[in-house]
Protein backbone atom coordinates (compact mmCIF):
# COMPACT_ATOMS: atom_id res chain seq x y z
CA UNK A 1 0.00 0.00 0.00
CA UNK A 2 1.38 3.40 -0.98
CA UNK A 3 1.80 6.02 1.73
CA UNK A 4 1.48 9.78 1.42
CA UNK A 5 4.53 11.74 2.59
CA UNK A 6 3.59 14.81 4.62
CA UNK A 7 5.20 18.14 3.65
CA UNK A 8 5.86 20.34 6.68
CA UNK A 9 5.96 24.10 6.97
CA UNK A 10 6.88 26.01 10.12
CA UNK A 11 3.55 25.25 11.78
CA UNK A 12 2.56 21.82 10.50
CA UNK A 13 2.52 19.19 13.27
CA UNK A 14 4.03 15.78 12.62
CA UNK A 15 1.62 13.13 11.36
CA UNK A 16 1.16 9.91 13.32
CA UNK A 17 4.44 7.95 12.85
CA UNK A 18 2.37 4.78 12.37
CA UNK A 19 1.45 6.19 8.96
CA UNK A 20 5.03 5.82 7.71
CA UNK A 21 5.95 2.89 5.51
CA UNK A 22 8.30 0.33 7.06
CA UNK A 23 11.42 2.00 5.63
CA UNK A 24 10.42 4.94 7.80
CA UNK A 25 10.13 8.12 5.69
CA UNK A 26 7.25 10.07 7.24
CA UNK A 27 7.62 13.76 6.41
CA UNK A 28 9.69 16.28 4.49
CA UNK A 29 10.54 19.90 5.23
CA UNK A 30 10.05 21.96 8.36
CA UNK A 31 13.04 23.06 10.38
CA UNK A 32 15.45 21.91 13.07
CA UNK A 33 14.20 24.26 15.77
CA UNK A 34 14.44 23.23 19.40
CA UNK A 35 10.66 22.79 19.65
CA UNK A 36 10.45 20.79 16.40
CA UNK A 37 13.23 18.40 17.45
CA UNK A 38 11.75 17.77 20.91
CA UNK A 39 8.37 17.09 19.32
CA UNK A 40 10.01 14.68 16.87
CA UNK A 41 11.86 12.64 19.48
CA UNK A 42 8.81 12.41 21.73
CA UNK A 43 6.95 10.84 18.79
CA UNK A 44 9.77 8.47 17.77
CA UNK A 45 10.80 10.54 14.75
CA UNK A 46 14.33 11.65 13.84
CA UNK A 47 15.89 13.79 11.05
CA UNK A 48 18.28 12.19 8.58
CA UNK A 49 19.16 13.86 5.30
CA UNK A 50 21.99 15.09 3.09
CA UNK A 51 23.05 18.75 3.03
CA UNK A 52 21.58 19.35 -0.45
CA UNK A 53 18.18 17.84 0.44
CA UNK A 54 15.15 19.15 2.33
CA UNK A 55 14.89 17.81 5.88
CA UNK A 56 13.70 14.19 5.88
CA UNK A 57 11.94 12.82 8.98
CA UNK A 58 11.98 9.08 9.73
CA UNK A 59 10.26 6.51 11.93
CA UNK A 60 11.26 3.04 10.69
CA UNK A 61 9.58 -0.26 11.45
CA UNK A 62 11.03 -2.24 13.14
CA UNK A 63 13.09 -0.04 15.46
CA UNK A 64 16.48 -1.09 16.84
CA UNK A 65 16.58 -0.71 20.64
CA UNK A 66 19.21 -1.56 23.23
CA UNK A 67 17.66 -2.56 26.55
CA UNK A 68 20.37 -1.64 29.03
CA UNK A 69 20.11 -4.90 30.97
CA UNK A 70 20.69 -6.79 27.69
CA UNK A 71 23.93 -4.97 26.79
CA UNK A 72 26.46 -7.61 25.72
CA UNK A 73 29.98 -7.15 27.01
CA UNK A 74 32.40 -9.48 25.25
CA UNK A 75 35.26 -10.90 27.31
CA UNK A 76 37.85 -8.73 25.58
CA UNK A 77 35.75 -5.59 26.07
CA UNK A 78 35.13 -6.41 29.73
CA UNK A 79 38.89 -6.74 30.24
CA UNK A 80 39.53 -3.33 28.69
CA UNK A 81 36.77 -1.71 30.77
CA UNK A 82 38.26 -3.19 33.94
CA UNK A 83 41.67 -1.81 32.98
CA UNK A 84 40.19 1.67 32.55
CA UNK A 85 38.23 1.38 35.79
CA UNK A 86 41.22 0.33 37.90
CA UNK A 87 43.01 3.61 37.23
CA UNK A 88 40.12 5.99 36.58
CA UNK A 89 40.47 7.82 39.91
CA UNK A 90 44.27 8.06 39.87
CA UNK A 91 45.38 10.82 37.46
CA UNK A 92 49.04 9.94 37.91
CA UNK A 93 48.61 6.37 36.64
CA UNK A 94 45.71 6.41 34.22
CA UNK A 95 45.97 6.55 30.47
CA UNK A 96 42.32 6.18 29.44
CA UNK A 97 39.43 7.83 31.24
CA UNK A 98 35.86 8.87 30.50
CA UNK A 99 33.96 12.12 30.80
CA UNK A 100 30.39 13.18 30.23
CA UNK A 101 29.23 16.42 28.57
CA UNK A 102 32.74 17.85 28.44
CA UNK A 103 33.39 18.04 24.68
CA UNK A 104 30.03 17.84 22.94
CA UNK A 105 31.00 19.77 19.81
CA UNK A 106 34.28 17.87 19.48
CA UNK A 107 32.40 14.57 19.60
CA UNK A 108 29.92 15.68 16.94
CA UNK A 109 32.78 16.91 14.75
CA UNK A 110 34.66 13.63 15.13
CA UNK A 111 31.50 11.62 14.30
CA UNK A 112 31.06 13.70 11.16
CA UNK A 113 34.72 13.36 10.14
CA UNK A 114 34.69 9.57 10.32
CA UNK A 115 31.90 9.51 7.72
CA UNK A 116 33.26 12.05 5.24
CA UNK A 117 34.27 9.42 2.65
CA UNK A 118 30.72 8.10 2.26
CA UNK A 119 28.91 11.35 3.08
CA UNK A 120 27.58 12.47 6.42
CA UNK A 121 24.25 13.71 7.70
CA UNK A 122 26.12 15.55 10.50
CA UNK A 123 26.50 18.78 8.57
CA UNK A 124 26.71 22.30 10.09
CA UNK A 125 22.93 22.77 10.30
CA UNK A 126 22.60 19.55 12.29
CA UNK A 127 25.55 20.42 14.51
CA UNK A 128 24.02 23.77 15.43
CA UNK A 129 20.61 22.21 16.10
CA UNK A 130 21.97 19.52 18.41
CA UNK A 131 24.30 21.95 20.14
CA UNK A 132 21.21 24.00 21.00
CA UNK A 133 19.65 20.85 22.44
CA UNK A 134 22.87 20.32 24.40
CA UNK A 135 22.85 23.85 25.83
CA UNK A 136 19.24 23.35 26.91
CA UNK A 137 20.06 20.09 28.68
CA UNK A 138 18.65 17.53 26.24
CA UNK A 139 21.61 16.39 24.11
CA UNK A 140 24.61 14.76 25.78
CA UNK A 141 28.01 13.31 24.97
CA UNK A 142 30.32 10.66 26.38
CA UNK A 143 34.06 11.12 25.78
CA UNK A 144 36.89 8.59 26.09
CA UNK A 145 40.29 10.25 26.51
CA UNK A 146 43.76 8.89 25.83
CA UNK A 147 45.63 11.11 28.28
CA UNK A 148 44.42 14.55 27.04
CA UNK A 149 43.48 13.44 23.50
CA UNK A 150 39.92 12.61 22.52
CA UNK A 151 40.02 8.94 21.45
CA UNK A 152 36.35 7.97 21.15
CA UNK A 153 32.88 9.18 21.98
CA UNK A 154 29.18 9.21 21.29
CA UNK A 155 26.26 11.59 21.57
CA UNK A 156 22.48 11.43 21.76
CA UNK A 157 19.30 12.95 23.15
CA UNK A 158 17.65 12.26 26.51
CA UNK A 159 13.92 12.74 27.06
CA UNK A 160 12.56 11.73 30.43
CA UNK A 161 13.73 8.17 31.01
CA UNK A 162 14.68 7.40 27.41
CA UNK A 163 17.97 7.91 25.56
CA UNK A 164 18.16 8.28 21.78
CA UNK A 165 21.58 7.35 20.43
CA UNK A 166 22.69 9.42 17.44
CA UNK A 167 26.27 8.61 16.47
CA UNK A 168 29.61 7.38 17.77
CA UNK A 169 33.23 7.34 16.65
CA UNK A 170 36.53 5.85 17.70
CA UNK A 171 40.20 6.25 16.87
CA UNK A 172 41.26 3.17 18.85
CA UNK A 173 40.17 -0.45 19.03
CA UNK A 174 36.90 -0.83 20.99
CA UNK A 175 36.94 2.84 22.00
CA UNK A 176 33.30 3.53 21.12
CA UNK A 177 32.28 0.29 22.86
CA UNK A 178 34.00 1.45 26.05
CA UNK A 179 32.14 4.77 25.78
CA UNK A 180 28.87 2.88 25.32
CA UNK A 181 29.63 0.66 28.33
CA UNK A 182 30.09 3.76 30.50
CA UNK A 183 26.92 5.33 29.08
CA UNK A 184 24.90 2.22 29.96
CA UNK A 185 26.19 2.31 33.54
CA UNK A 186 25.23 5.97 33.85
CA UNK A 187 21.80 5.50 32.32
CA UNK A 188 21.02 2.73 34.77
CA UNK A 189 22.10 5.02 37.61
CA UNK A 190 19.57 7.52 36.23
CA UNK A 191 16.79 4.94 35.99
CA UNK A 192 16.95 4.85 32.17
CA UNK A 193 16.67 1.38 30.64
CA UNK A 194 16.32 2.00 26.89
CA UNK A 195 18.56 3.35 24.13
CA UNK A 196 17.05 3.99 20.71
CA UNK A 197 19.53 2.80 18.06
CA UNK A 198 17.27 3.70 15.11
CA UNK A 199 18.37 1.32 12.33
CA UNK A 200 19.29 -2.36 12.57
CA UNK A 201 22.98 -3.19 12.01
CA UNK A 202 25.10 -6.25 12.75
CA UNK A 203 27.38 -4.11 14.94
CA UNK A 204 24.50 -2.98 17.16
CA UNK A 205 23.10 -6.52 17.30
CA UNK A 206 26.48 -7.79 18.52
CA UNK A 207 26.16 -5.40 21.47
CA UNK A 208 22.73 -6.71 22.43
CA UNK A 209 20.41 -4.32 20.59
CA UNK A 210 17.41 -5.90 18.91
CA UNK A 211 14.64 -4.83 16.54
CA UNK A 212 11.18 -4.36 17.98
CA UNK A 213 7.92 -3.44 16.21
CA UNK A 214 7.37 0.28 15.81
CA UNK A 215 4.10 0.04 17.76
CA UNK A 216 5.98 -1.44 20.74
CA UNK A 217 8.64 1.24 20.47
CA UNK A 218 6.03 4.00 20.48
CA UNK A 219 4.39 2.44 23.54
CA UNK A 220 7.76 2.50 25.33
CA UNK A 221 8.18 6.17 24.44
CA UNK A 222 4.74 6.98 25.81
CA UNK A 223 5.64 5.25 29.08
CA UNK A 224 9.11 6.68 29.61
CA UNK A 225 9.60 10.04 27.89
CA UNK A 226 7.03 11.69 30.13
CA UNK A 227 9.08 10.93 33.26
CA UNK A 228 10.50 13.90 35.14
CA UNK A 229 13.66 15.26 33.49
CA UNK A 230 16.25 14.79 36.24
CA UNK A 231 19.47 16.85 36.23
CA UNK A 232 22.22 15.48 33.99
CA UNK A 233 25.65 15.97 35.56
CA UNK A 234 28.94 16.71 33.82
CA UNK A 235 32.40 15.66 34.89
CA UNK A 236 34.41 12.47 35.02
CA UNK A 237 32.24 9.40 34.47
CA UNK A 238 33.16 6.35 36.55
CA UNK A 239 32.56 2.71 35.66
CA UNK A 240 29.92 2.61 38.42
CA UNK A 241 27.87 5.15 36.46
CA UNK A 242 28.54 7.89 39.00
CA UNK A 243 29.89 11.29 37.96
CA UNK A 244 32.69 13.15 39.74
CA UNK A 245 32.70 16.93 39.11
CA UNK A 246 35.91 18.24 37.59
CA UNK A 247 38.57 19.64 39.84
CA UNK A 248 40.11 22.79 38.37
CA UNK A 249 43.44 21.12 37.56
CA UNK A 250 42.31 17.66 36.41
CA UNK A 251 39.95 18.04 33.47
CA UNK A 252 41.23 17.34 29.93
CA UNK A 253 42.44 20.24 27.86
CA UNK A 254 40.18 21.27 24.99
Amino acid sequence: MSRTICWLNGYTPFPDPRLAADEGLLAVGGDLSFQRLLSAYAKGIFPWYNPDEPILWWSPNPRMVLFCDEFKVARSLAKKCRQVARREQNPAERRFWVTIDHAFLQVMSACASTRQETGTWIHPEMVQAYYTLHLKGYAHSIELWDHDELAAGLYGVRLGHFFFGESMFTKISDGSKIALFYLVQHLQQQGIQHIDCQQETAHLASLGARPIPRAQFLDLLDQHTKAEQSPWPSGQLLSSGEVVPFAANTHPRL
